[in-house]
């Protein structure tokens, strides 16, 4: 096969090795721009586990990088005057130039041909000459520009300038230094690479970096900016910035984070960052072009068919990992881009949450790689909580720290979370629903929310749909908290909503958000817009009159809450019912005083909130549920959440519940591990109000990593909780963790369960 690779950089000479060695008849030409010998960075981060990774690939380009290497296993973290360490981290540093000339070597020695001080041409001329054409010629990629309507890529310009620098200061650990100044924060990157350099890597967001008046400086005098900023890290040593080719600010680089739709066209396929970028704070950009390369020398090598067909095969092999990747970085650089959010926290607390910006590092992760500075934080975090340790004794883990809602204690952090159960006759909670919450208090979770309890029988999604509209429905809800509060630590929270264009539909497994076949109750909303078009029933749009009414509905529903003895009472805002549906532009087109700007489109439901905060008892908490993101064009953003979080607080919310979507049928969210962490992060530490998080948080670890780092207060536990009750007491069961308050009748279960715990462990090390 004649092959052709526009860029020669990582990705295209990683890319021309693993093929030549896949099959040294292959003739491939690396096609460069600038010389061997130039490069624009400094130094380029791996694991040790990405490393043993690469190893079966080329063990000879493995060892000679190796060679080359600069190891480290801290991470210092310098904030308020304090220094953060943690040990155990395991990464190396290459030059960039060192690591190009390895690979360069490897390439002719094994016969590939690299042409340099060549400007690529139109990709389209080297796909008649070639049979494939690799497209590695970075974020700025001709390649992709040239059919950019068919690629489709979405480049999201960052907001943070940032200079990349070196210096010959030397870094026992990966530091990060956060400097105040007049202007704003600046954000320092800095790790060791060889013997002789450091990476000094500089960051601001473009405001700062304005008010600074750095856009006016030469880049002689912007390195000499930082030299001055960063003096107590340097001791005396220079700054060097070896981008010869820009002049002025440009030395001052804006990320592009690129996401393209599609990663080949015919013959013509994207690698490395001209398909995908990966932020420089996780460090994994060279390290995701390198799989990209031996995934498609895979692909190539090991499946019949014509090139298309094999590279539609590629990229449905890579495009998740590149996607977990880019979440991950996408948190960490929301992070560093943000930090003033969380310039109040304590060192403490901070220097964690540096540690575990990604995601993809936890509690638990951090215990294996440093079990001293882990125990260090959790017993800070635990005094902080009000249960501190006693010199010798383990502290309590993040996730079993109480916390405190006004007059209400809850035992630990994990919440039930609301969860329908179409399971009510006229809205009378039965059999089913005594054992089903029974079961979770029981099971160790410190709040226990009902599904939405409707104010109406209007107001239910289905028939199956549980209400609190007459004192009969409130005395079957006291006979369950009775029982939680005799019978375990649990408090109780009662989800009050109304179901609005979404209602009146069949329960959930005989067809969600179908109409009932027959018996279908008329629907209320801001504006006459089905939920399914051409499928839902349209709504009738609501009058002054209906609103009135509405509003005493949830007030009677929230006085029968009281009474019957409900810790919490939680407004249902989110998701696209009635509430919600007027705080999203896409489900509210009134042009009165209820809809237009988003502080108009609020206006109703604050006025529910508030006549509820007013018949609810002043000791008790009051919980508001969101939708942080309609993830839908037009529709809502984390920044506009902020905003309603903001409006509801003033108006007395004691926490925020941020979910996220389902407020029209056709949203598209980007699911992953704990998606929705970063709007709970987002509005709690932008408005100082406590928050539960939700969405994909299943293990302990989660939880511990969510509540230490600052990002939640409660972490918010669905589906998990059907499927075990008691999720909550056996997380903390394996040895030397704290335990949660068990029932004294399952205490024997307890410590069978610790037993079996132990011994599989023992077993683990012995095998």
């Amino acid at each position: 096969m004649r092959i052709v690779c526009l860029g020669g950089g990582p990705a295209g000479l990683y890319f021309s090795i693993l093929m030549k060695k896949a099959d040294p008849r292959h003739e491939i030409t690396v096609v460069e721009r600038n010389r061997p010998d130039d490069t624009f960075g400094w130094g380029v981060v791996f694991s040790d586990k990405t490393m043993d990774g690469f190893r079966a690939d080329d063990p000879q380009v493995v060892s000679e990088i190796e060679r080359n290497f600069h190891h480290w296993d801290d991470v210092d973290v310098f904030f308020k005057g304090q220094r953060i360490t943690s040990h155990g981290h395991g990464f190396c540093g290459i030059g960039r130039l060192k690591l190009l000339q390895i690979f360069q070597a490897r390439a002719r020695e094994l016969g590939v041909n690299l042409v340099f001080e060549t400007e690529i041409r139109d990709p389209d001329d080297y796909a008649r000459d070639y049979d494939l054409v690799i497209g590695a010629d970075g974020v700025n990629s001709v390649t992709r520009k040239k059919h950019e309507a068919h690629f489709n890529p979405r480049i999201d310009v960052r907001k943070c300038r940032f200079i990349w620098l070196g210096t010959k200061k030397k870094l026992n650990a990966f530091t990060f230094d956060f400097k105040q100044t007049e202007w704003g924060w600046f954000n320092l990157h800095a790790y060791q690479f060889n013997e002789e350099w450091a990476t000094f890597i500089v960051e601001t967001p473009e405001e700062v970096w304005l008010k600074a008046g750095l856009d006016q400086l030469d880049p002689a005098d912007s390195v000499a900016f930082c030299e001055r900023l960063f003096a107590d890290r340097l001791d005396g040593n220079k700054l060097v910035s070896n981008a010869r080719h820009l002049r002025g600010s440009a030395v001052w680089i804006k990320f592009n984070r690129v996401l393209c739709q599609r990663w080949y066209k015919d013959n013509i396929v994207l690698l490395g960052d001209a398909a995908h970028t990966a932020h420089f704070t996780i460090g994994s950009g060279t390290k995701l072009a390198m799989e990209d390369a031996r995934a498609l020398v895979g692909v190539l090598s090991g499946m019949d068919g014509d090139i298309p067909s094999r590279l539609a095969r590629y990229q449905a092999e890579r495009e998740i990992e590149a996607l977990k990747l880019q979440s991950a970085a996408r948190n960490r650089m929301t992070w560093f881009e943000e930090v003033h959010r969380y310039v109040g926290m304590e060192p403490e607390q901070f220097g964690f949450a540096v540690l575990t910006g990604s995601q993809r590092v936890g509690h638990a992760n951090q215990v294996l790689r440093d079990a001293e500075y882990t125990e260090g934080v959790d017993r800070w975090f635990a005094a902080r909580c009000g249960v501190p340790a006693a010199p010798g004794e383990k502290p309590v883990p993040p996730m079993f720290t109480p916390f405190r809602l006004r007059g209400m204690t809850l035992a630990n952090r994990v919440v039930v979370s609301p969860m329908c159960t179409y399971s009510a006759q006229d809205g009378m909670p039965g059999d089913f629903h005594f054992q089903h919450y029974a079961a979770r208090a029981l099971g160790g979770a410190a709040l226990v929310m009902t599904e939405m309890t409707c104010v109406g029988p209007e107001a239910r999604i289905t028939p199956g749909c549980a209400g609190i509209w007459n004192d009969e429905q409130a005395a079957a809800w006291k006979r369950i908290v009775d029982f939680a509060h005799a019978s375990s630590h649990a408090r109780m929270a009662l989800q009050i909503g109304h179901a609005g264009r979404k209602g009146s539909t069949r329960l959930a497994w005989d067809g969600i958000d179908q109409p009932l076949p027959a018996g279908n109750w008329p629907l209320l909303a801001p504006s006459p817009l089905a939920y399914v078009e051409g499928v839902s029933q349209v709504p009738r749009a609501m009058t002054r009159e209906d609103m009135d009414r509405i509003k005493a509905d949830f007030v009677a529903a929230t006085r029968r809450a009281a009474g019957a003895g409900f810790d919490m009472v939680e407004f249902h805002a989110a998701h696209g019912y009635l509430m919600s549906s007027f705080i999203s532009p896409l489900t509210n087109r009134r042009e009165d005083d209820y809809g237009g700007s988003l502080e108009r489109r609020c206006r109703f439901p604050l006025e529910v909130f508030r006549a509820m905060r007013e018949a609810w008892p002043a000791e008790r908490p009051m919980s508001v549920r969101i939708s942080a993101h309609d993830w839908a064009p037009g529709g809502l953003t984390p920044d506009d959440a902020t905003e309603v979080a903001a409006l509801f607080k003033a108006a007395g919310a004691d926490i925020i519940h941020v979910s996220s979507g389902q407020v029209v049928p056709d949203d598209a969210p980007v699911y992953g591990r704990m998606y929705q962490v970063p709007f709970s992060d987002q509005i709690r530490n932008e408005l100082d109000v406590p928050t539960i998080t939700v969405g994909n948080i299943y293990e302990a670890d989660h939880v511990n990593t969510i509540i230490l780092a600052g990002r939640a207060d409660l972490c918010a536990i669905a589906r998990p909780h059907p499927a075990a009750s008691a999720r909550t007491l056996t997380a903390p069961a394996e040895p030397g963790a704290s335990t949660a308050a068990w029932p004294r009748p399952y205490l024997s279960g307890k410590a069978q369960l610790e037993r079996n715990l132990e011994r599989a462990a023992q077993l683990a090390l012995n095998a």
